[in-house]
């Protein structure tokens, strides 16, 4: 099978059973999915969304949050990973926002990567999810699941996978393929013990042809 043929079975696959692709961070506005982003680094969506509930009822924005000591974050979001530097980030972050952005979420992904807390990846899931650019964010997930799947090869580094992922899949679908990869890895092709019996694209995995041949 060649690589462009397994891309085409596996984005076939995806596009006709993964119909409700999104992100399962809790968010009402453009300004909570960033901080919860920010937040999920090196964390479950699934803590993040306990944790966040609370401090965007007290903080529901940049500018009130832009109030808020650092000290004052932490005892918000204290049981996540990280807490000091993410709620050093997020206060820096607010206040960056309501002096330079309005309030706004900058589209531009350089501008982006200048907000405390946010690096590549976290600028390409805005950029992807508010704003449908054809940016593609590789987190561990991403990163695992296409390399198993044989959409990447011999990828090193998550910028190896990303670079190798956006050139062979269509523009209007990177930002859905970002979360059919995450989700086919959160809840399917998982890290440990991958449930490969009762996977839709099997006939298309490098990793189960192997496995299953030897």
């Amino acid at each position: 099978m060649t690589i462009k043929e397994r891309y085409k079975h596996v984005l076939d696959y995806f596009r006709e059973n993964m119909k409700l692709a999104e992100t399962e961070l809790d968010y009402k506005t453009d300004f909570q999915l960033l901080i919860a982003v920010i937040l999920s680094a090196q964390c479950t969506d699934k803590r993040v969304n306990l944790l966040t509930p609370a401090l965007f009822l007290d903080y529901p924005d940049a500018q009130t949050m832009s109030h808020a000591s650092q000290e004052v974050i932490y005892e918000y979001i204290k049981s996540c990973s990280y807490p000091n530097n993410k709620a050093k980030h997020i206060s820096q972050t607010a206040k960056i926002l309501t002096e330079k952005y309005n309030g706004k979420i900058p589209e531009d992904v350089d501008e982006l990567q200048k907000l405390p807390g946010v690096g590549r990846k976290t600028a390409h899931v805005i950029a992807s999810v508010l704003f449908r650019q054809a940016k593609m964010p590789v987190d561990t997930h991403v990163f695992r699941v296409s390399a198993r799947i044989g959409l990447t090869n011999n990828a090193k580094t998550v910028l190896q996978a990303e670079k190798q992922l956006v050139k062979h899949i269509p523009k209007k679908d990177i930002p859905d393929a970002h979360h059919w990869l995450i989700l086919h890895g959160r809840y399917v092709c998982t890290a440990r013990s991958p449930k490969c019996a009762s996977c839709g694209i099997s006939a298309y995995c490098k990793f189960y042809q192997q496995t299953d041949k030897s």
